[in-house]
């Protein structure tokens, strides 16, 4: 079977690929895919993560084990489509580049037969210029969570704060 898939570039206009792909494909051959659809050359970390309905983040499906243990990270390419994606589980989050964090949200839009002559992965459609840099990241925190009287005195904590 063949995955058409929508990659949303995480931006206020809309920047959007759509990708035909095959299940059997691994997660990696779904990086590449993105990497060239979007214009990147491809040589910069990245992961996918899998989500809810609402995008909020999950497990972490690296394109390599940067760890010095040899953890239990999952790696892209020994992760296929077919085990993470379906009606389902349509979404993804994917990361390009954690230096400057392009996002992207992938969503599985259908599942078609495989048409003979056609060679998959197949850029079906694309919407909207990548801009030169990505778009700047809201990071923000509840300040509900933060007792800034507590972060602005020191004098309860134990350590000299002119240590050096």
């Amino acid at each position: 079977m063949i995955y058409k898939i929508r990659i949303i570039l995480d931006t206020a206009e809309d920047i959007f690929r759509d990708i035909e792909i095959d299940e059997d494909n691994s997660l990696e051959e779904l990086h590449n895919a993105i990497t060239q659809a979007f214009g990147f050359l491809g040589n910069e970390m990245a992961s996918f993560y899998t989500c809810d309905e609402e995008w909020n983040q999950d497990e972490e499906i690296a394109l390599f084990d940067m760890s010095d243990s040899g953890s239990d990270v999952r790696l892209m390419n020994e992760t296929f489509l077919e085990d993470f994606l379906s009606e389902n589980n349509p979404k993804l989050i994917y990361v390009y580049d954690f230096m400057s964090m392009w996002t992207f949200f992938v969503e599985l839009a259908d599942i078609v037969e495989k048409e003979d002559g056609r060679t998959y992965p197949n850029l079906l459609f694309t919407f909207g210029e990548v801009p030169d840099s990505p778009p700047e990241k809201n990071f923000k925190s509840d300040p509900t969570e933060l007792d800034e009287e507590y972060l602005g005195n020191y004098d309860d904590l134990d350590f000299d704060e002119n240590w050096n």
